[in-house]
């Protein structure tokens, strides 16, 4: 099997890459599965690792590659809604075929994708996350490989629903535009890191005011993580914040997501399973 690892966000640090090739060649040696970074990786405009037009290319070779297998977000960060729109009318049915796997930014390319048609998209670690464990590395590269339900996040073995999987703030800046998905009886499951608690509820806010997220058939809550100080303290956790909102906007609230920006972040595939 060989992947494809794109960058279609922020800058991505070549000496990061190169760690992830080291995790390659000492837990694969034989080369079963192999994964080649697009050499547009690495590039440099302000922000983003490369202007728009580089980032959306690389991706559109890539996917449309027959030699590829699946393709890999290199990370996250700021971008990808930038060039998705410009990306999807140019993929092909060889892109159709394969399995896309990310989170974070790469949420809003995950939703162009889905609601494409694109059978196997998931939310799950990316390629920069293969260095952080070897769990995490296998967990990602088996759903790659196969869609291994081992790697799932557990709620999906017993809830047979379709579903989808987003970084809060991504899902509540997608509503509304033209990447966002149907997500008409899914389970919804979201995450957050680096934000404050009274930005998390402003955003809860604003997503289950939506009438077509209204429509999900219920939300999960994963890890809120690395959260910035509020002065005065909030008084609300994120738990009772995404029960808050789903009890007001009678969305049913389903409970704890095993996702979230940390090593133990599982696959969570789109659509049902």
């Amino acid at each position: 099997m060989k992947i494809g690892i794109v960058n279609v966000s922020s800058r991505f640090d070549r000496a990061r890459a190169e760690a992830v090739e080291t995790w390659f060649a000492e837990n694969v040696p034989d080369g079963s599965i192999s994964a080649v970074f697009h050499p547009a990786s690495f590039g440099k405009h302000g922000h983003f690792g490369g202007d728009d037009a580089s980032r959306a290319q690389a991706f559109v070779e890539y996917a449309n590659d027959p030699r590829l297998d699946a393709i890999w977000f290199a990370r996250g960060g700021y971008g990808s809604c930038r060039v998705a729109e410009a990306i999807l009318p140019r993929l092909t049915e060889v892109a159709r075929k394969k399995r896309y796997l990310g989170y974070s930014d790469a949420g809003s390319l995950l939703a162009g994708l889905y609601k494409a048609g694109f059978p196997h998209v998931a939310h799950g670690p990316m390629a920069s996350d293969a260095v952080r464990s070897d769990a995490t590395a296998w967990r990602a590269l088996n759903w790659l490989k196969t869609g291994d339900a081992r790697s799932w996040e557990p709620s999906l073995h017993e809830d047979a629903r379709p579903a989808a999987a987003f970084n809060l703030t991504i899902i509540d800046q997608l509503v509304g535009t033209a990447l966002e998905p149907d997500l008409s009886g899914h389970v919804l499951m979201i995450e957050e890191v680096s934000e404050a608690l009274y930005r998390v509820d402003r955003m809860m806010f604003h997503l289950t005011g939506q009438a077509s997220i209204r429509k999900v058939a219920g939300i999960r809550l994963g890890r809120v993580s690395d959260v910035t100080p509020n002065d005065p303290d909030f008084g609300q956790s994120a738990d009772e914040i995404v029960r808050y909102w789903c009890q007001r906007s009678g969305i049913p609230y389903l409970g704890a997501a095993d996702i979230g920006h940390d090593r133990d972040n599982k696959v969570v595939p789109f659509g049902t399973r």
